[in-house]
């Protein structure tokens, strides 16, 4: 072997292992700086697992409801009128509560009743035992809510903090759909819940 074939082999074999280098360098880097463009761009939705309206940040209902017990809530506010919407809803909530199933001690459905709510609906309400009754002012409740909507259905923890909320549904198969959502989210809630 000449010199000549010498350097040319060294220079070939430096050339073959650049490109491997880089080659190693591509395979790991490129990925990372994928993921960090595809977070930093929001290129897919998160990890939220969750059915309804997360509330961010929190309403603190702990005042209202501090004679109570600490327990988890489904909440729903009783409107002046109640239509079909707060029907389904009445309905939904009592369909969700039943179908906790063993966790039913560790959930109560709440009806708010304010100043003007319609009570023509609460002598059947309050014939099923599981509701929870709650008179309360009118202006306590839009300070707390303030420019959140409150005919919607609730989710309150332990602590009083209402953190999500679900649509109210006209349509009664809708209603029961929808209570599916409601039923999902509580399950994972009292499954990760570590207090109550």
């Amino acid at each position: 072997m000449t010199t000549a074939q010498t350097v040319t082999d060294s220079k070939q074999q430096k050339s073959k292992n650049r490109k491997i280098m880089i080659i190693l360098v591509l395979v790991f880097a490129l990925p990372m700086v994928l993921a960090k463009f595809a977070l930093m761009g929001d290129w897919f939705n998160r990890g939220a697992t969750n059915k309804g309206t997360l509330l961010a940040p929190p309403v603190e209902l702990s005042e209202l409801l501090r004679k109570e017990e600490p327990i988890w809530r489904l909440l729903y506010i009783m409107p002046e009128k109640c239509d079909v919407a707060c029907d389904n809803a009445l309905i939904a909530i009592n369909q969700v509560w039943q179908a906790v199933g063993r966790e039913r001690k560790r959930l109560e459905p709440t009806i708010l009743v304010l100043d003007n709510s319609d009570t023509s609906k609460l002598e059947e309400v309050t014939k099923a035992e599981q509701f929870l009754i709650l008179n309360t002012d009118t202006n306590l409740v839009q300070s707390k809510f303030k420019n959140q909507a409150i005919d919607v259905i609730f989710v309150a923890d332990m602590l009083g903090n209402v953190i999500l909320h679900y649509p109210l549904q006209t349509e009664q198969q809708e209603a029961v759909l929808r209570s599916r959502d409601i039923l999902a989210d509580l399950r994972k809630l009292l499954k990760l819940s570590r207090i109550g």
